[in-house]
């Protein structure tokens, strides 16, 4: 499982729930989602950016989401959940997942976000604080260095 996960600084484990199944026997392609926040809002804590909208307003907005489903998931398992930084804007980042089931050890599903900076204060799109944007960077430099 860590093979699968090489890359990513931030890994989350979730366990499966027996509820996640639909009908069709396997984990309903909501949780995958669900999945990729809670991967989503590790990185953010390892950041501290919920600090700095506290502080200033300015904090993260989800502006897309995407999921590719590559092995279906049953119960029981955990999923192993990977999050790294693929690109840094101006006002926006993308983050990139991957979603590991460990009592099959395959991937499960693959995703990406795009993460914009958002002054809730003034209810409008701003650029990305230069020191999260350098938090963002660091967390990066760790895993590859």
């Amino acid at each position: 499982m860590i093979s699968l996960l090489e890359g990513y600084p931030v890994i989350v484990e979730i366990p499966v729930a027996w509820g996640e199944m639909d009908a069709f026997q396997h984990v309903n392609n909501i949780y995958y989602f669900r999945y990729f926040e809670g991967a989503r809002i590790a990185c953010f804590e390892k950041i501290r950016i919920t600090e700095k909208m506290h502080e200033t307003g300015i904090g993260p907005i989800l502006g897309s989401t995407s999921c590719r489903y590559r092995y279906p998931i049953t119960y029981p398992d955990t999923v192993s959940v990977g999050a790294r930084i693929t690109h840094i804007d101006e006002d926006r980042f993308t983050m990139q997942y991957a979603a590991v089931s460990n009592r099959h050890q395959k991937i499960a599903a693959e995703g990406d976000a795009v993460i914009v900076m958002f002054d809730y204060r003034a209810n409008k799109k701003t650029n990305l604080p230069p020191e999260l944007r350098e938090r963002l960077l660091a967390i990066e430099k760790k895993e590859q260095g």
